[in-house]
């Protein structure tokens, strides 16, 4: 980060008597500087200072769209907003902050430089600056749905950041600070950051494409949990018995708890015939008694008629 800084510093130094950048930097202190690197803004991936990710065809883009260079990478601020940044600054130069110095940092394109971010993860942001300034920072991400493909607007974010870091200490030329990021977002999204400075009447404009991992397609998870829907219906309507070994064993669960209860709910019905029988097959009994008694009291008049006979 010292090296950046001593070759930025050279470079203002140089630059200091050229009356277009005077011109740029009249709209507040020249001192105040800042910017994302990680996650890596436009205007810093597409700096003199972006290494590789300057030569990727969307900064190219950006940059002869621009008419020039973003070797004023740090600079990019609008004063006296005083928090109306939706009242001042226009649907679709959200990334420029409405400075024609940056118009080529809104192109609507998909192959921004980016960095790679989890949903619901934490986020840690290096804020590069020179001087210390005191401020907050809100952090934006566009909503679900958003595509890169159209020119940022402010509908494209929410009402409200999803963090916001107050006065966080300047450290060997940045600010760095964590937030928790939202758990909703896939694919490729924006973070918008916004520092209001408070010890200045600045306030700093970035926009760092990122990119999410992309949502499990719809047609898998349907593909396996309803698989034991798919042929549960189907078990039932086969006039075959499924057998025990089948694969699908929800399926055979279902299939039992339905048995279950069929045979509860058939119970009712099922209980007065099984009385029925109980009550026709009862009488049986009694009715050999009878029997056993008749043939007892005929067996004893038959001895008593013999016993008088013999008298």
């Amino acid at each position: 980060m010292s090296r950046m800084t001593a070759h930025r510093t050279a470079r203002l130094a140089a630059a200091a008597a050229s009356p277009l950048l005077l011109g740029l930097w009249a709209a507040g202190p020249a001192q105040a500087h800042g910017a994302p690197t990680d996650p890596v803004s436009r205007v810093y991936a597409c700096s003199p200072d972006g290494g590789a990710d300057a030569r990727t065809a969307a900064c190219r883009a950006a940059v002869a769209a621009n008419g020039t260079s973003f070797a004023a990478w740090d600079n990019l601020r609008v004063a006296d907003v005083n928090g109306r940044d939706r009242q001042t600054i226009p649907d679709g130069k959200l990334c420029s902050g409405g400075l024609p110095a940056y118009k080529g940092l809104d192109l609507a394109r998909a192959d921004w430089p980016s960095t790679r971010l989890t949903p619901g993860a934490t986020l840690r942001m290096t804020y590069a600056s020179t001087i210390a300034h005191t401020g907050t920072f809100k952090l934006y991400l566009t909503k679900p749905g958003y595509d890169p493909a159209q020119p940022l607007t402010w509908s494209d974010l929410p009402a409200q950041p999803f963090a916001e870091v107050k006065d966080p200490p300047l450290t060997n030329g940045a600010y760095r600070f964590a937030a928790k990021l939202p758990a909703d977002r896939t694919g490729r999204q924006m973070l918008y950051t916004i520092w209001q400075n408070s010890s200045t009447s600045d306030t700093y404009y970035s926009c760092s494409d990122v990119v999410f991992p992309e949502a499990v397609s719809q047609s898998r998870p349907e593909t396996k949990a309803p698989a034991s829907a798919r042929t549960g219906p189907t078990a039932s309507a086969s006039p075959s018995p499924t057998p025990a070994s089948a694969e699908p064993s929800a399926t055979a669960t279902v299939t039992a708890d339905d048995a279950s209860a069929q045979a509860a709910a058939a119970t009712p019905e099922s209980t007065p015939v099984a009385s029925a029988t109980a009550a026709d097959s009862g009488p049986s009994t009694p009715m050999l008694a009878a029997g056993a008694a008749t043939v007892l009291v005929l067996t004893g008049g038959a001895a008593l008629v013999l016993h008088l006979r013999r008298r």
